[in-house]
């Protein structure tokens, strides 16, 4: 029995803010259809690639009215402590109660880092400013983050963070559970003892989850990255295999105690509803 399985299982999806009138209302019909899933929460980001955070808070605002708890991505870089301070307010008055807190990358054109650099400062302004206002996930990278001069320091700094006042973490997504596994019995080296959720990336398109997983250090195993590449141009097919490979990687992680799944959904809502409606997911 590894350290994980003691906490409850929590099962949630992430969105991305639209940035269209046409994304606001497929942003609608997506939350009616995830409302039947009864997620634990719907997590926000603020755009990859270092983009603003604008259309964050009107988008958590509108799926917690929707009656699904939201969490807002809040990230520190190139940000002062005003601005966050600011944020922080208006999330506490819109009746938010979780927050991603997050590093971020720097966005395009901009010089200064701001006055907070690290997650961890981060969660720990959160707490100052805040108390246990929020619950605070932050991320974490079983195949380590691509910019960690090793292993051992990506490690230190998953636990500055939780040291700081983190409740529990996401893991960037993957598709080999024995580097789950490792990460997690690494952490319990290091008494780190919250709730490590995996992250799950439903395959539907080969070519941009390879470009994604090349940005952000996610090995796709070689027998899954030919089978893919085989495939061409045949959506179907690609849809079907990566179907069936994803739901044998949540299965084998939830039955070896891992506290449940956060779906990365590319606001698509059919791959991760049939995924979540064939393991019959359901939060303690």
């Amino acid at each position: 029995m590894n350290s994980q399985q003691k906490f409850s299982k929590s099962y949630s999806i992430e969105f991305f803010p639209p940035k269209t009138e046409a994304g606001i209302e497929k942003l609608n019909q997506t939350l009616k259809s995830f409302t039947e899933l009864k997620p634990a929460y719907i997590s926000v980001t603020f755009g990859a690639g270092g983009s603003t955070q604008t259309g964050t808070l009107e988008t958590v605002t509108t799926i917690n009215n929707s009656g699904i708890p939201s969490a807002p991505h809040l990230s520190c870089i190139a940000s002062n402590k005003e601005q966050l301070r600011e944020l922080l307010n208006l999330y506490k008055s819109r009746n938010i109660k979780r927050i991603v807190a997050l590093r971020g990358d720097l966005p395009s054109g901009t010089q200064s880092p701001g006055e907070l650099r690290y997650a961890s400062e981060l969660v720990e302004f959160i707490r100052q400013e805040t108390g246990n206002c929020f619950s605070i996930e932050v991320a974490a990278y079983p195949e380590f983050h691509p910019q960690a001069n090793t292993p051992s320091d990506d490690l230190k700094h998953f636990k500055e963070k939780v040291d700081a006042g983190a409740n529990s973490a996401i893991t960037q997504y993957f598709f080999n559970p024995d580097a789950y596994f490792r990460f997690v019995g690494d952490c319990e080296k290091l008494n780190i003892d919250i709730p490590i959720v995996p992250g799950i990336m439903p395959i539907t398109n080969y070519k941009q989850l390879a470009r994604f997983s090349d940005l952000c250090g996610a090995e796709i195993p070689r027998w899954i990255r030919k089978r893919l590449e085989d495939f061409g141009d045949d959506i179907d097919s690609i849809k079907s295999f990566g179907f069936d490979i994803t739901v044998d990687l949540c299965e084998t992680l939830i039955s070896k105690g891992a506290p449940g799944l956060h779906f990365y959904s590319m606001n698509n809502v059919n791959p991760t509803k049939q995924i979540w409606q064939s393991l019959n997911l359901k939060n303690d």
